[in-house]
């Protein structure tokens, strides 16, 4: 009997404060004047420069939840998961410090619908905690945004790249594992031959 009364009154975990990064106190997110969406000739939806951007300019923040990296892992699986199901979209999390990342997968952050480019227009920079996208030289009206996603070469395999540049390997991977990739493209296709 004391063993059954000791444990009721155990604490429940209290459930974790969601925490919004971008937000105002309404909930609603902010407005970003330099950028439209639209169809993309990458992938589905894309974003665009809805007037001229200057060099260096802020876009558009990264909005989203701040998570824990095990939950991360979790949302990440099952984002995943669902992409391949689907084939729309992918994974929306960034990776924030040790500790957190940003998870952006909700209607309201217009960010995540940036593709992927190897030879990008945008950088993806953490700006105080924050995810933004800066310009890395002047942009036209109406021409796609675009940042390389940096992908790991670990899982190459399942993140094709559809960017059409001319510097495009045909996936995704993060700059410095470019030449790496092309070995193995290169030693594969040679052991075909």
């Amino acid at each position: 009997m004391a063993r059954k009364l000791k444990d009721s009154k155990r604490k429940s975990k209290k459930p974790r404060k969601r925490v919004f990064v971008g937000l105002d106190e309404d909930g609603n997110p902010p407005e970003f004047p330099y950028v439209a969406t639209a169809s993309s000739a990458i992938h589905n939806r894309g974003l665009f420069a809805a007037k001229r951007i200057p060099k260096e300019a802020y876009i558009i923040q990264y909005l989203g939840e701040l998570i824990p990296k095990k939950e991360s892992t979790r949302r990440g699986l099952a984002q995943h998961d669902a992409a391949q199901e689907s084939e729309d979209g992918s994974v929306y999390i960034f990776n924030l410090d040790e500790k957190r990342d940003l998870d952006g997968n909700f209607e309201w952050n217009i960010a995540r619908l940036a593709n992927h480019s190897c030879k990008p227009n945008c950088e993806a920079q953490d700006i105080d905690g924050e995810i933004w996208l800066v310009a890395l030289r002047s942009i036209k009206k109406g021409e796609e945004l675009t940042f390389n996603y940096g992908y790991d070469l670990e899982h190459w395999e399942e993140h094709p790249c559809l960017c059409g540049e001319s510097n495009c390997i045909g996936y995704i991977v993060s700059k410095e594992d470019r030449k790496k990739l092309q070995k193995i493209l290169k030693k594969r296709s040679s052991s075909k031959a």
